[in-house]
């Protein structure tokens, strides 16, 4: 079984390290010190285990996972027993505390299901009958990809619209838009990838870029009498309006 360890501590991560030499079943394939140099491994080595510390510089434990399209198996250790609650729902294997004791550690690894060859398969490409499971703060929603209509960079979280609902999620758009479908969703600026089955009208803007209008949703408000409509408006910058226009053209 392969594992990864992500601690910002290094003699840490050596003492676990060690610890687990004697478990000849658990490889040990790579160590990162924080949230961004573990994404990046888990994509590259696809571990099937992770020893997560929460507490580090930058995003936490808890949220490298959210970012996960797929998360391994969790065993956290940390010197923290405040978080434990929030572990388990996070369906994290078990909980181990610093300094680490070598027999909780071994009951910690027989909780460690074997792997299988009927794991799910992870999804290289998200077509627009996929659908995705999104989760903010309690709210959590299994939403068809037909059905969302803008993805909006905000800082490192992503606002996804769909029908009234606009949830914000923990994510890279960059690499959101490395997995969508480029036929169905485009990226129409540096903060927004918008669903081109939602477009509606499109109009001439400042500096050689577009003003794409979209499609009111079946739970847009009706208009009052005498008021502008409502209408959700996302630009597409100078530099993509071209791609735009080869893309739709005949």
């Amino acid at each position: 079984m392969k594992a990864l360890i992500i601690d910002d501590e290094r003699l840490a991560r050596k003492e676990l390290i060690s610890l687990l030499e004697k478990h000849e079943d658990i490889e040990v394939v790579g160590e990162a010190a924080n949230a961004d140099e573990a994404e990046a491994l888990i994509a590259e080595k696809k571990p099937d285990l992770l020893f997560l510390d929460i507490n580090m510089p930058g995003r936490d434990g808890f949220q490298l996972l959210n970012a996960l399209d797929h998360a391994p198996h969790v065993i956290f250790v940390t010197a923290y027993d405040e978080h434990a609650i929030h572990a388990f729902q996070v369906n994290a294997l078990d909980y181990v505390l610093k300094p680490i004791d070598p027999a909780r550690l071994e009951a910690a690894l027989a909780k460690v299901p074997p792997t299988s060859s009927e794991d799910l398969p992870q999804r290289d490409m998200l077509h627009e009958q996929d659908q995705i499971f999104l989760k903010d703060g309690e709210k959590c929603w299994f939403v068809t990809l037909k059905d969302v209509r803008v993805f909006e960079s905000e800082g490192n979280y992503i606002r996804v619209r769909f029908s009234d609902q606009k949830p914000l999620v923990l994510r890279s758009l960059n690499k959101l838009e490395e997995k969508l479908d480029p036929l169905v969703f485009f990226r129409a600026s540096r903060k927004h990838i918008i669903n081109l089955r939602w477009v509606d009208k499109i109009e001439p803007w400042f500096n050689g870029g577009l003003m794409v209008k979209l499609k009111p949703h079946d739970k847009t408000p009706a208009t009052p009498p005498g008021a502008a409509p409502n209408v959700e408006t996302i630009e597409v910058s100078r530099r993509q309006a071209a791609r735009f226009k080869e893309l739709l053209s005949l």
